[in-house]
């Protein structure tokens, strides 16, 4: 029940995180993106207080893997997205309509639909091996690489859909080397954060993430980045969760399922991604 909690609350904090810091991007020029000139949007206040919501999503998802297996946490984070346009319409003082309720829904019932169909289940006491670290680590830096190279060409949409995709996929990583980091503390004590190397990786696959973010989210619409990192890290943590660290999801009939649940909340994703509180026309005409 706690990773449940711990998990929602998470979402919960990333979505006042994203409203603040999408408000705080609104002015920036696009020239920013994958650049230090980000460091000018960093230093403004209400970036700072978005940054703060970061912090309470990583503590708060760090509580949840303490309890609970990857492949159980990642998937819930996806309210993000939902729970955004809830805070944006309070915030921005507009009323989500028919369609953008209809999406969180269905984005919901996916979720509940998605963990239903794995029924996942840690196995007792796993951690990634050597072996598995070595080929995982450089896999999934390649895939983020590749998409970031791909990002330098095509239109400002194209830019910031790659580059959300692959904050996502850095995300992905940070989730399984924060699940690792999690282990050591529950079984070694407060002590063993600080001897473990996957904390110091943790902490730079974070930042790496993090520039990421901050450049999909200054490049182009947020029409084109949001799903990008809302769907990315989720697959990319449930992957570590089964390849990695060796929990177990149901198969046959169920892994059919679960493709058709993912679909609905990629589709729901998507809907909700072309409201105006995402593409920010409301903030520029309420703020």
């Amino acid at each position: 029940m706690l990773t449940y909690l711990f998990a929602t609350l998470a979402g919960g904090a990333n979505a006042v995180s994203s409203v603040l810091q999408r408000k705080a991007h609104r002015d920036a020029p696009t020239s920013a993106t994958l650049s230090w000139q980000l460091l000018a949007v960093l230093r403004t206040p209400i970036w700072l207080f978005g940054f703060l919501g970061v912090i309470a999503g990583f503590l708060l998802q760090a509580a949840a893997l303490s309890q609970g297996p990857l492949t159980v946490v990642e998937p819930i984070l996806v309210i993000e997205l939902p729970l955004t346009l809830l805070l944006a319409g309070v915030l921005f003082q507009r009323r989500l309509n028919r369609r953008e309720w209809i999406a969180a829904l269905v984005m919901a019932a996916g979720l509940a639909g998605l963990l239903y169909s794995l029924s996942p289940t840690a196995a007792a006491g796993a951690h990634v091996d050597a072996l598995g670290w070595w080929i995982g680590i450089p896999l999934n830096v390649a895939l983020v690489a590749a998409l970031v190279a791909q990002a330098q060409r095509g239109s400002s949409a194209r830019k910031a859909a790659l580059l959300g995709v692959a904050t996502g996929g850095m995300f992905g990583l940070t989730v399984a080397l924060m699940k690792s980091m999690t282990n050591a503390l529950t079984e070694d004590g407060v002590a063993a954060i600080f001897t473990t190397w996957q904390t110091y990786g943790m902490v730079a696959s974070g930042g790496v993430a993090m520039f990421l973010l901050q450049s999909a989210l200054n490049a182009g619409s947020l029409v084109a980045a949001q799903p990008g990192f809302t769907i990315t890290d989720p697959v990319v943590s449930v992957l570590w969760g089964v390849f990695g660290y060796g929990d177990t999801v149901r198969s046959g009939v169920f892994l059919l399922l679960a493709a058709l649940f993912t679909a609905a909340i990629a589709a729901g994703a998507l809907s909700l991604a072309h409201s105006p509180l995402v593409i920010g026309d409301a903030e520029v005409r309420v703020g």
